[in-house]
């Protein structure tokens, strides 16, 4: 049922929410910071600054059979410190392929007052090339679990840098209700407060 274009581009969208174990401010200056992004974009080797709030980024990408070494750049746009922004990015893979886009970030405190920030991202991106042919499945799998491989590697860098979140030491004693029952509740369990 679906024609095989050669020359068709994919598009692909993701839109997500994270719950980081930091605070907005220290999220805000993490997400801005190259190194930080440089350390947690999986395959990025470059992600530096070579303007106004413009980036020149390099990475190895690999979906499905094919591997690709994109260099290209994002620029960061409507930055409203520490709430939010807009990046776009273009990116040249060689035989494989380029992919352009954007993508919006924004922080929010936690709805329930814990400890921590809310993270919502939106990525609208166009493929091309050799990439564009492997099928929407592959990309979309791929930029999936280059978003989840991205988290992991930021939480843990964040965890590093500020220690553990709060959440992480309340769970486990049964006695301190207070973080628990409110913990299990959420999930639905214990909902009698009094046993």
């Amino acid at each position: 049922p679906f024609p095989h274009e050669d020359h068709k581009e994919s598009t692909m969208e993701m839109l997500g929410n994270r719950r980081l174990g930091v605070t907005q401010q220290q999220a805000w200056d993490a997400l801005n910071d190259p190194e930080t992004l440089k350390k947690c974009i999986p395959g990025c080797d470059r992600f530096e600054l070579t303007g106004e709030n413009e980036y020149a980024v390099g990475l190895a990408l690999k979906i499905g059979p094919v591997s690709a070494k994109f260099s290209g750049k994002v620029m960061l746009a409507d930055i409203l410190a520490p709430d939010s922004y807009k990046l776009s990015f273009e990116g040249q893979g060689g035989v494989a392929g380029f992919a352009k886009g954007a993508s919006s970030v924004s922080l929010k405190p936690v709805a329930d007052g814990a400890e921590g920030c809310e993270l919502d991202y939106t990525v609208q991106a166009q493929v091309g090339g050799k990439i564009a042919q492997m099928g929407q499945r592959l990309i979309d799998g791929a930029a999936k679990s280059t978003a989840d491989d991205f988290f992991k590697r930021f939480d843990a860098e964040m965890q590093s840098r500020y220690g553990p979140p709060p959440e992480a030491t309340a769970e486990a004693p049964q006695e301190k209700v207070g973080a628990v029952a409110g913990f299990m509740q959420k999930l639905g369990i214990g909902k009698k407060a009094d046993t």
